[in-house]
């Protein structure tokens, strides 16, 4: 009975000093740091976290120093994109109305990148992919007007936002077909990957319905040499590669899409030596040198197409000439900056982390970052 007193009493004295010592203090004001201005080095590292995958992030990143900027919640199985002019960061995310189970509801969300604040949130159907985040299962139109988001139910379609408006407009189904790729010259314009070897063109009015659909020859053998899903861009021309190594270059600015060139990543020695291209994020294009970057492994073999890079190749697209090699830091993704002679960032799948690269006068590793991420594999920058 005494120390339940002797406890009383100290509690009843600990309460008054409080009281007395936060009468004296001031209220607590809230406030928001600045997020310092983004430089052609700031990255964008979409995180699945598999782990525990409800809780997906973006990890904002200051390549230069490597430096932790900030973080963009993304949900469950949130698929990301920067917007055209890299004044927004695209989410497409699911939530559950008791966190991990319950009713599903989805949405697209665009963040400013200025501060990381959310900008406007619109719900969409249920339906978007709950995969990978791979580019091009969310992306803007060229003038930024709509987005284009790819669902799975696993029946194929897109899902088609429009940010003038604000609001979901239209799906667009597409049947055996994956992966968004807007045209450049024609931003009503997008077309998509199929399972066929073909590509199928969709082209919208001017409310976002599509107006037409068109598909195209078959341009590739999406059996014995597929294609990784992931392109790059110059203009209209989108640079594919293949499972075998081979480049292809197609161009989407018409109604149905069109081959311009195909040519091979390898030579004899390399074929004997079974070096094929690998990864999530696997290639990379600089529109001004017309250079070609992509990840590379040898002793490939069936299965082998995510294997993490043992070197980065580059190539001039003109001449389809390797001019350069160097260690792959066992890429899985890779971004290259928006500069005249731009940095390289590849993103380490073995050990979590960046290695940057210098790209002129030749390709070699600079730095490295600490860790980053838990199950990353899409990283763009600014």
């Amino acid at each position: 009975m005494t120390r339940v007193f002797r406890f009383l009493t100290v509690a009843l004295i600990l309460s008054c000093w409080c009281m007395t010592a936060n009468a004296d203090l001031a209220a607590e004001k809230l406030t928001v740091e600045p997020l310092k201005p983004a430089t052609p080095h700031r990255l964008y590292l979409s995180d699945l976290v598999l782990a525990h995958v409800i809780d997906g992030r973006i990890h904002v990143i200051d390549g230069e120093n490597f430096d932790y900027r900030g973080l963009i919640s993304t949900g469950m199985f949130g698929i990301t994109a920067l917007s055209p002019d890299s004044s927004e960061m695209y989410v497409a995310t699911s939530y559950y109305t008791k966190r991990n189970r319950g009713k599903r509801f989805d949405q697209f969300e665009a963040y400013s990148t200025t501060d990381l604040t959310l900008k406007t949130e619109i719900e969409i159907p249920a339906k978007h992919a709950q995969a990978l985040g791979y580019k091009g299962t969310i992306v803007g139109s060229h003038d930024g007007r709509f987005v284009f988001i790819q669902n799975a139910t696993p029946a194929s379609s897109i899902t088609v936002v429009d940010r003038k408006a604000e609001k979901f407009v239209t799906e667009i189904a597409t049947p055996g077909c994956w992966i968004s790729l807007p045209a450049a010259s024609n931003s009503r314009r997008v077309s998509t990957l199929c399972g066929d070897g073909t590509l199928l063109t969709v082209t919208l009015d001017e409310k976002g319905e599509s107006a037409s659909q068109q598909r195209s020859a078959k341009l590739f053998d999406a059996e014995s040499d597929p294609l990784f899903v992931q392109s790059e861009r110059i203009g209209d021309t989108n640079y594919f590669v293949s499972y075998q190594g081979n480049v292809h270059e197609l161009n989407l600015g018409g109604t149905a899409a069109t081959s311009e060139r195909t040519w091979s990543l390898l030579n004899e020695q390399d074929k004997s030596e079974h070096w094929a291209p690998g990864g999530y994020q696997l290639l990379a294009v600089h529109e001004k040198t017309r250079r070609l970057y992509v990840a590379m492994h040898d002793g490939a073999r069936d299965g082998s197409h995510k294997q993490p890079a043992k070197e980065i190749w580059v190539f001039d697209i003109d001449s389809r000439q390797r001019i350069d090699r160097a260690p792959g830091g066992n890429a899985v993704a890779m971004t290259l900056t928006k500069e005249d002679s731009p940095a390289l960032y590849v993103y380490d799948g073995m050990h979590a982390k960046f290695h940057k690269y210098q790209t002129t006068p030749n390709l070699k590793p600079i730095a490295e970052s600490p860790t980053f991420g838990e199950f990353a594999g899409l990283v763009e920058s600014h």
